[in-house]
């Protein structure tokens, strides 16, 4: 078995790390540098860094801040938001990302996957899925451009296409849970791990320690994502550790 991942995320806009609820009202949550810092030291596993507006601003990732923060960590980092191109995943990596965290670009060419994953390997390829429950369709649907647009793709067939394009791993973020922290959405984590045969990452909802313990086993992810109980400092990374450890799960 796998042992299960603890990843911070550092959700980034104009340069600074931002939190919000359900993708909006957003708040400072500091520098993105001292963050990734902060969190290698703390015991993460790895660092998700996404420029959230790059998508819906038509723009690139911001080269030299990821180049800043990879200069800081010695655990794998995945960045994400306005990778459009093979030329941009090449930029990325160059600058110091052991990962490519693809989402719109993906959606709107899926094809993009397969051209990392031949080029780079699929290890190096994370395609994230923001997720929002429609309850006349009773089922859950794929957004793009940060959240901002619904597609009448169906979650768990996308995550399924993504993984045969060649995704190493999926991050998949319930957008209904983000910010709220009354829990990860376990439903909708179980659904997509059971689809796949690559790692899925829980993301969105994380309130407390017991809300990891429980999208690991009922939920059946294989790494956890949260940011705002982490970068408001309501609990650690080595403190959720040390409690799932003491659950008895195997935790790298």
């Amino acid at each position: 078995m796998l042992t299960k991942r603890i990843i911070p995320c550092l959700d980034v806009k104009e340069g600074r790390v931002v939190k919000g609820v359900q993708f909006v009202n957003l708040r400072d949550a500091g520098d993105p540098v001292e963050l990734a810092a902060f969190y290698d030291e703390q015991g993460a596993d790895e660092l998700v860094f996404l420029d959230i507006s790059a998508s819906h601003e038509g723009r690139e990732t911001m080269v030299d801040v990821v180049e800043e923060v990879a200069g800081t960590l010695a655990i794998p980092f995945t960045v994400g938001g306005g990778i459009n191109t093979l030329e941009d995943m090449k930029r990325i990596l160059r600058a110091g990302a052991d990962k490519v965290s693809l989402n719109t670009a993906a959606v709107t060419r899926p094809e993009l996957i397969r051209e990392g994953a031949d080029f780079f390997g699929s290890q190096c390829i994370v395609v994230a899925i923001d997720a929002k429950w429609d309850d006349t369709l009773s089922s859950w649907f794929v957004y793009t451009h940060g959240g901002r647009r619904k597609t009448e793709r169906d979650v768990i067939t996308w995550a399924q296409e993504a993984v045969s394009q060649g995704a190493g791993e999926l991050l998949v973020t319930s957008m209904d849970e983000d910010g709220e922290k009354q829990g990860f959405d376990e439903a909708l984590t179980k659904k997509v791990s059971e689809a796949v045969s690559v790692p899925v990452i829980a993301s969105g909802g994380a309130g407390n320690q017991q809300h990891f313990y429980d999208v690991f086993t009922n939920g059946k992810a294989d790494a956890a994502l949260a940011a705002s109980i982490f970068h408001y400092r309501e609990t650690s990374v080595a403190e959720v550790k040390k409690f799932l450890r003491e659950k008895g799960l195997e935790i790298r």
